[in-house]
C-alpha cells in the first residue's frame, strides 16, 4: 500500500481534476493561474533544493567531517573591558558652607 493510496483513497481522475480546476480559477481568475504556478514551481524547487543540503549536511556529520575541513575551536569571545567611571567633582568649599 503506497503513499497516494493513503492519500487518495479513490484516486484522482478527469472529474475530480476537473473540479480542483474550477475552484481554482473560481477563487484566482484565469489570468492569475500561471504566475500562481509559476510561483509554486519556484517554492518547490527552493523546498527541494533546502532539503538535498540539509541530508548533505546530516550525511557529512553521519560519516565524520571532511578531510579538507578543519575543525573550528568554539571559544567563547573575550569580554571588553568596562570603560572607568569618571570621578565626580568635589563639591566646592564655599557651596557647603552656605
Amino acid at each position: 500500500m503506497g503513499m497516494t493510496t493513503i492519500l487518495f483513497v479513490g484516486g484522482l481522475g478527469p472529474p475530480e481534476l476537473a473540479i480542483i480546476a474550477l475552484v481554482l480559477i473560481l477563487l484566482f481568475g484565469a489570468s492569475k493561474l500561471p504566475k500562481l504556478a509559476r510561483s509554486m514551481g519556484s517554492a518547490t524547487g527552493e523546498f527541494k533544493k533546502g532539503r538535498q543540503e540539509v541530508e548533505e549536511e546530516l550525511k557529512e556529520i553521519k560519516d565524520g567531517s571532511d578531510p579538507g575541513d578543519e575543525p573550528v575551536a568554539e571559544t567563547e569571545p573575550e569580554p571588553e573591558p568596562e570603560p572607568e567611571p569618571e570621578p565626580e567633582p568635589e563639591p566646592d568649599a564655599d557651596r557647603s558652607n552656605a
